[in-house]
C-alpha cells in the first residue's frame, strides 16, 4: 500500500482516488487547481464543422449552456479517454477520441476534416498549453475559441496537508500537467517541504508533466507510457 497525494481538481481526482483505493492504497486529495465555469458565456452561432476539447473541464462547463442542444449534435474530438467520457456524460452524441496528446487531437482532426471551410469550436479554458489554432492550421483548418471556464491555482497547501508532506507521510504524488506540477512546486516551496517532496516517488503523465520537478531536485521521477489515466494507474501498481 501507498500513500499518495493527489492535486488534480477535484472532480477528476476523485475519481482517480476511487481507482487508487479500489488498489488498496491510501489517498489524499489537494487540488492545486481550482475549476470555475464561466456561466452562459457566449458561444457563436456557427455552423461549425466539429467541436474540439482538450479537457474534460470544457464538457462540464457547457453542459448546462443554453446552446448546449445545438453544440452537442456536432461531432465533438477529444484529447483522451477521459474528456471524450466527460463530453458523453455532458450529452455529446458522436465523439472522436485522440490518443491523449494535444499534438494527437490536431492529427486526428487534420486527418478527418482537412481544408473544411466551416470553422471548428473550440471549448477551452482560460489557461492553454498549446496553440491549437497554430496546430490546427496546416490542415487548412479554423477556430473559434470560447473560453467556458477558468483554473485557478492554489497559493498553498491545506495546512494538514503542507505538515503531513513535511513530516514525509506521503509515497508519492501523482501530476497530470505541466501546470499543475509547477503549481505544486509553488505550494511545496511555500510549505518549506522542498527536501520531503524531492524524496517521494512522482509520477507523471507525461514527461511535459514532470519538467517543473527540476526546481525541487525530484530523484524518483516515473513516467507514463501513455497520455491515460489506466497507465497511470499502472505506473503505480508497477512501483
Amino acid at each position: 500500500m501507498m500513500r499518495l497525494l493527489l492535486t488534480r481538481p477535484l472532480s477528476e481526482a476523485e475519481r482517480t482516488a476511487k481507482s487508487l483505493r479500489a488498489m488498496g492504497h491510501d489517498v489524499v486529495i489537494a487540488p492545486v487547481l481550482m475549476i470555475e465555469t464561466i456561466p452562459n458565456v457566449a458561444i457563436g452561432e456557427g455552423p461549425y464543422a466539429g467541436v474540439v476539447m482538450t479537457s474534460g473541464n470544457a464538457a462540464r462547463a457547457v453542459a448546462g449552456h443554453p446552446q448546449m442542444a445545438s453544440i452537442s449534435a456536432i461531432d465533438c474530438f477529444a484529447v483522451g479517454s477521459q474528456t471524450a467520457e466527460a463530453a458523453r456524460q455532458a450529452g455529446f452524441g458522436t465523439v472522436h477520441v485522440a490518443g491523449g496528446d494535444g499534438g494527437d487531437l490536431a492529427r486526428l482532426v487534420g486527418e478527418r476534416l482537412r481544408d473544411q471551410t466551416r470553422p471548428l469550436l473550440y471549448l477551452a479554458g482560460d489557461d492553454r498549453a498549446r496553440d491549437m489554432a497554430a496546430e490546427l492550421a496546416p490542415y487548412g483548418l479554423r477556430l473559434e475559441i470560447a473560453v467556458v471556464y477558468r483554473a485557478r491555482a492554489a497559493r498553498s497547501f491545506p495546512p494538514e496537508v503542507a505538515a503531513a508532506l513535511k513530516a514525509g507521510h506521503f509515497d508519492g504524488v501523482m501530476h497530470y500537467s505541466r501546470r499543475s506540477t509547477a503549481i505544486f512546486v509553488d505550494c511545496v516551496q511555500v510549505a518549506g517541504a522542498d527536501d520531503a517532496a524531492a524524496h517521494v516517488q512522482h509520477f507523471c503523465l507525461s514527461a511535459r508533466a514532470s519538467e517543473p520537478l527540476a526546481t525541487i531536485n525530484a530523484n524518483s521521477i516515473l513516467v507514463a507510457q501513455n497520455r491515460d489515466e489506466s497507465a497511470m494507474l499502472a505506473l503505480v501498481s508497477a512501483s
